[in-house]
């Protein structure tokens, strides 16, 4: 390889070091990484130094490094999301649900945006209002999905529900773009019959690997032979992604929808995004191929280009404001499950637009259908929607307030409710016995226990005992229609974390299980707390509190001062320790280069001291 190739190559690659060095340290202005490397890439490009030569190799990696941030992309996809269904137990709304509702809202988005390019191209500034519309129609999945996960929202239906509308925005947007793109192409409209073809594909491909996925023996065959030498899952990974791109191109479709739905396919192996895998092939893109490709949008960026038409810049507000109010105006329909200043939130952060649009510009101006001062103006649109819509969406929408809740309500009028109720009162927390007779639990009233009587399924009684800001509900009643009235309604119309009810009809165990409710059935629970007694002494003397200087203790991660630090760099109050946590409904055992997330739930053991002070910290 000559040295002139290599010499660009490693100012490329020292800039994709630098850049997040430099971003982490701005503290008025949360400036994201990719922004950085398209800023940096103007400087070094044809708009400020001109140190760059393209070479065929600079081509090459910047063009794969598309075609990894697509397969990254595709990756972001849950499927069990789109095709999930939650009953809300109203089948009148259901619209309210959250993918008819993300359908809806990315349905708006796109006649507004179709509209706003018929606007542009009345106004002579773009050859193909169609293509402009769904540029203007886009969502970069990989801005939202990091902002959910900062803000601990991913996992509430806020959160689920601007997943699922990305998810959509990114899928559907790419089809039609590469159907608009090749009725663009001069000559012979057959390609675009051999999309359909790759859709099928997709659907055979994804059935496969989810049938094939559930084979013990692949499984065994992998673990035997992934090792540091092999990475055979990488490889695999690697390999289908290159495969789905040479079929796009041989079917004349577009790579970018090759590696998408190649990123789609494979994400339905990965268990979660903590899997080893997974780790390892963000690490290689966004650790090498991805800032390529960032930085030479950057280089190849022409600023003269914007600056020799007035009217260009001017197209940059006006694309500016266009692509906040085809997003903004659909979104308020989010008020009818949502507060007005979440309802904003919402659309300010899926304007957020990234890799989608950059791309369809690139081909777009390769077409001859935008100029390069429109090409610019896009990029420009980027730049600014990434980096002001996190801003403002997070101005707007306060972190999940999971670790904020307080207080836990006893449902029942027991011996076992006046039990617990005295164990319970023995922590710093608000305890409430609500029940519809009191005559016999009278006697807790004068210690830290409030003991109220009222009907179980009054709901404005619930809302003034606390239910609103209650972290749990402990449901002890017998009858069945009583607890899944009292369960539904806690999950549903307060949102109650945790929510744990005492059932012994075991034909309603599913039916709870799927609002989130955590199910005990007395028998089993005995013959587990037996087992547990006669196989970890050590362990259940600690949970029932017969060892008194060790306690185990449970905190949601809040302290943004620990977002991403790592366990083994965590010091905290004496003796306490880390033992797991759960995050995205998965538990995991943490190791030393586990870094830590808001809204992870973790668990604690040390001394009772220790414990109070680490959740201190962690909750910051």
């Amino acid at each position: 390889m000559e040295q002139q190739t290599l010499l660009p190559l490693l100012l490329i690659t020292a800039l994709a070091v630098a850049v997040p060095l430099v971003t982490s340290r701005l503290r008025r202005i949360t400036l994201p990484i990719v922004v950085g490397e398209i800023l940096a890439g103007m400087v070094i490009g044809h708009s400020g130094f001109d140190l760059i030569e393209t070479s065929p190799t600079l081509d090459f990696l910047k063009e794969f490094g598309f075609a990894f941030l697509m397969f990254l992309s595709g990756l972001e996809i849950d499927f069990n999301l789109l095709t999930g269904r939650r009953d809300t137990g109203d089948l009148s709304a259901w619209w309210h649900r959250p993918l008819p509702l993300a359908g809806l809202l990315f349905l708006g988005t796109l006649v507004l945006g179709i509209l706003s390019g018929l606007l542009l191209g009345r106004l002579g500034v773009v050859d193909n209002p169609l293509l402009m519309g769904l540029i203007l129609s886009t969502t970069s999945l990989g801005v939202v999905v990091p902002v959910l996960k900062e803000r601990g929202l991913l996992r509430a239906e806020f959160g689920q529900l601007l997943l699922i509308e990305a998810s959509i925005a990114d899928f559907v947007t790419l089809v039609m773009l590469t159907v608009v793109i090749a009725l663009g192409r001069p000559g012979p409209t057959f390609d675009l019959l051999l999309i359909p073809v790759l859709l099928v594909l997709f659907l055979i491909a994804a059935n496969a690997v989810q049938r094939v996925a559930q084979q013990p023996l692949l499984k065994r065959i992998l673990d035997e032979v992934t090792h540091a030498t092999s990475q055979i899952r990488v490889r695999a990974a690697l390999a289908f992604m290159v495969a789905w791109v040479v079929l796009a191109q041989a079917l004349g479709v577009e790579l970018i929808l090759g590696a998408f739905l190649a990123g789609a396919v494979a994400g339905l192996l990965a268990e979660s995004e903590e899997s080893t895998a997974r780790v390892k092939l963000d690490a290689i893109g966004y650790g090498f191929f991805v800032p390529i490709f960032f930085i030479m949008v950057g280089v190849d960026f022409k600023l003269s280009a914007l600056m020799s038409s007035p009217s260009a810049i001017w197209l940059v507000l006006i694309l500016v404001g266009l692509s906040y109010f085809v997003k903004v105006i659909p979104a308020l329909g989010l008020r009818i499950l949502f507060p007005w200043r979440e309802t904003l939130a919402a659309g300010v952060l899926l304007s957020s637009r990234l890799s989608l649009i950059i791309a369809a510009a690139a081909i777009a101006l390769q077409l001859g259908v935008i100029t390069e001062a429109v090409n610019a103006s896009i990029i420009l649109l980027a730049v600014v929607t990434t980096t002001l819509s996190p801003m403002a969406f997070g101005r707007l929408c306060r972190p999940v307030e999971s670790d904020r809740r307080h207080g836990i309500i006893l449902v029942g009028s027991d011996q076992m409710a006046e039990f617990l109720a005295r164990r319970l009162s023995q922590y710093d927390e608000e305890v409430t016995l609500f029940s519809p007779d009191t005559t016999r639990l009278s006697e807790l009233e004068s210690g830290d226990v409030r003991v109220v009587t009222g009907d179980l399924e009054d709901e404005a009684l619930l809302e003034r005992i606390g239910a609103g800001r209650a972290r749990a509900l402990i449901d002890l009643t017998h009858t069945n229609q009583a607890t899944m009235d009292l369960c539904r309604l806690a999950k549903d119309r307060f949102e109650i974390p945790i929510v744990i009810s005492r059932i012994g009809n075991v034909d309603l165990v599913p039916q709870l299980q799927a609002l989130g409710v955590k199910v005990v059935q007395p028998a089993l629970a005995t013959a587990m707390a037996l087992e547990g007694a006669l196989r970890y002494p050590t362990v259940f003397d600690v949970l029932v509190h017969e060892a008194p200087d060790v306690e185990v203790g449970e905190v949601i991660l809040g302290n943004p001062a620990l977002v991403n630090s790592r366990v083994r760099d965590i010091r905290l109050p004496g003796d306490a320790l880390i033992v797991s946590l759960e995050r995205d409904k998965t538990i995991m055992v943490p190791h030393g280069d586990t870094a830590l997330r808001i809204g992870d739930r973790v668990d604690l053991i040390g001394t009772p001291q220790a414990i109070r002070q680490s959740a201190d910290l962690l909750r910051g």
